[in-house]
């Protein structure tokens, strides 16, 4: 019998099979051997292509639709190609948006397929029906970069692999479709397409000339680096870039894994919490070299270090999607072209003899490290715990996280290695998507086994998505280990509210559980730490367990609420308010 996964190198004709299993073989054929989601009787016949193709891909069930598009996002930042999360209608689908909404800003290749009601109760407001092409509708502020419901079961190959080249092509997103039941029980002999791969566009040689020319004459130039679409090849090459012309590159916001932290020209992450002298070095450079990202509100500071819509620093804004470039800045050179071409582009031209900015760049790079040092801070001191984890774990590492002040110690004291090195170690949600790097990181542990995922929480983020760590124990997470820092407030939000409505602090308290005690009923080792001192002790019997037990480990660090940002307290930031208010 002819294999439906194989069947365009075959002359033999494709049996007829459902069209929920030529759906998983549509997967197989596009090299995919891992999909994340919730189970739902809209996709049985998906699931029971799963089944019979067990051997060659695995459906991991998650507690939460968004726990699992979350963690098919990962799949998306850790392997280049999407990543694939299937849930039910309705409900499902709204559960599952918050993973497409983060892989359309973070540029994620990534498809979400949903469960459809069947096709003769369309229209009809059956139980839990949606339009999903109205919900997940394109467009430059959208959901999705595509979304279709695909009604015809010989045509489902085709639209499988169109959502593979639209997710993975120009600048990298999510793409949805939708499923009608009774599409997915129809037999079809429609064998699948080959595996889609990406294609690469080369930079303008013109605009290319005029980007060298403005970097050439130069004062004070600075490269701020990152979005979707990066491959090792890039990075490398981006690398052999920025030594040749001795250029400082900083990473942007969420994205600092895109040029090695440990190389001598790095300047530091551009995004929340930016270290303030290099906020000024880029509102004060001459020429900046925007390259893959979209510049958006977090990496320019709110719009300020590169004020819109003309900058008064030159720009060359580089990026694979075409709609980027002019949107926000009208760049002095823009360049369209696909991050793995566009870096080797970068890397050809020949730097100019004199470069004025070595010193400039040297300096950025010592103004980085001495933002590795802060004052000490007790009881329990975050930079130290960042500092000893990265210290005490291997350098290809995944670290996760979701979105609150917390983070900021993560950003700051982890040094990220470039992507050249090991692949991606940084997944993190340039949406602020809270609740996004638990799932990320159990992701990461299923995913790549070998590598030691950690995750950095809140604890209002953590209680998001904590439900998946039942999906860790579940499907054998090893490599797992998860910080939970619990302040006891949704510690952004108190920030602002003191910043604004300083001491009428309203609905940003918590009242969180034993998180330890709670890791430990999922089958997972739990620990509490409330001083720095006992921080190291407390990791060393975790990783004891994850490697001796070959269970993933939880430590509920006791944060002083006070303990605000990596810069400010809560009392600091309510004094200087209130001095404010007063006219002081």
């Amino acid at each position: 019998m002819t294999d439906p996964a194989n069947a365009n190198a075959s002359t033999g004709a494709v049996p007829a099979r459902p069209a929920g299993h030529a759906l998983v073989e549509a997967l197989v054929a596009q090299g995919i051997d891992t999909c994340f989601g919730v189970p739902g009787e809209s996709f049985l016949a998906v699931l029971d292509g799963f089944h019979e193709h067990r051997r060659r891909i695995r459906f991991i069930a998650c507690r939460q639709e968004g726990g699992a598009a979350f963690m098919a996002e990962a799949q998306g930042k850790l392997s280049g190609r999407p990543g694939i999360c299937i849930v039910t209608r309705g409900p499902g689908a709204t559960n599952a948006s918050i993973g497409v909404h983060t892989a359309f800003q973070d540029s994620t290749p990534m498809i979400l397929f949903v469960g459809q009601v069947a096709s003769d109760q369309r229209d009809r407001e059956a139980f839990q029906e949606i339009d999903y092409r109205q919900m997940f509708g394109p467009g430059t502020l959208g959901l999705a970069k595509w979304a279709a419901e695909i009604d015809s079961a010989e045509r489902l190959p085709e639209y499988v692999a169109r959502a593979f080249h639209v997710a993975m092509q120009g600048r990298p997103g999510p793409v949805v479709l939708a499923l009608p039941e009774d599409m997915l029980t129809t037999l079809t002999t429609a064998p699948v397409l080959p595996r889609a791969a990406t294609a690469s566009t080369w930079p303008d040689p013109a605009a290319l000339a005029r980007a060298r020319e403005m970097l050439a004459a130069a004062r004070r130039p600075f490269v701020i680096a990152g979005g979707g679409g990066w491959t090792a090849e890039a990075a490398a090459a981006l690398e052999r870039f920025a030594q040749a012309w001795e250029l400082p590159v900083g990473n942007a916001f969420r994205f600092q894994d895109t040029f090695d932290n440990r190389h001598a020209l790095y300047a530091g992450d551009v995004g929340i919490g930016i270290n303030p002298k290099l906020a000024a070095r880029i509102r004060e450079a001459d020429v900046v070299l925007a390259l893959g990202v979209r510049l958006g509100e977090m990496t320019t500071g709110g719009y300020t270090l590169l004020a819109p819509p003309r900058p008064r620093q030159k720009l060359i804004h580089v990026h694979a999607g075409a709609e980027e470039l002019g949107r926000v800045y009208a760049a002095d050179v823009l360049l369209h072209a696909s991050m793995d071409r566009a870096a080797l582009a970068l890397a050809s031209l020949e730097p100019p003899a004199d470069r004025p900015w070595r010193a400039d760049a040297a300096a950025a790079h010592a103004d980085y490290e001495a933002n590795m040092e802060a004052p000490a801070v007790a009881p329990l001191d975050l930079a130290v715990v960042m500092k000893t984890l990265a210290r005490r774990l291997p350098a290809d590492t995944v670290w996760t996280n979701g979105a609150g002040n917390y983070s900021g110690w993560l950003h700051r004291y982890v040094r990220y290695r470039g992507l050249q090195h090991h692949g991606r170690t940084q997944l993190a949600p340039t949406s602020g998507a809270m609740g996004a790097g638990f799932p990320c990181a159990v992701a990461a542990a299923l995913l790549e086994p070998q590598r030691w995922a950690v995750n950095i929480a809140g604890d209002g983020d953590c209680l998001m998505t904590g439900q998946e760590m039942a999906t860790a124990t579940g499907y054998g997470a090893k490599k797992l280990l998860s910080i939970v820092v619990d302040n006891g407030t949704y510690g952004t939000i108190r920030m602002h509210q003191e910043r604004e409505y300083p001491g009428r602090v309203s609905g940003s308290d918590l009242f969180n559980p034993d998180f330890a005690a709670m890791a430990r009923a999922f089958g997972w080792h739990g620990a509490l730490v409330e001083r720095t001192e006992q921080f190291e002790p407390a990791l060393d019997a975790a990783m004891a367990a994850v490697d001796k037990a070959g269970r993933p480990a939880l430590l509920h660090l006791k944060l002083d609420t006070d303990v605000s940002t990596t810069r400010q307290r809560l009392s600091d930031i309510r004094s200087a308010a209130e001095k404010r208010l007063r006219g002081g």
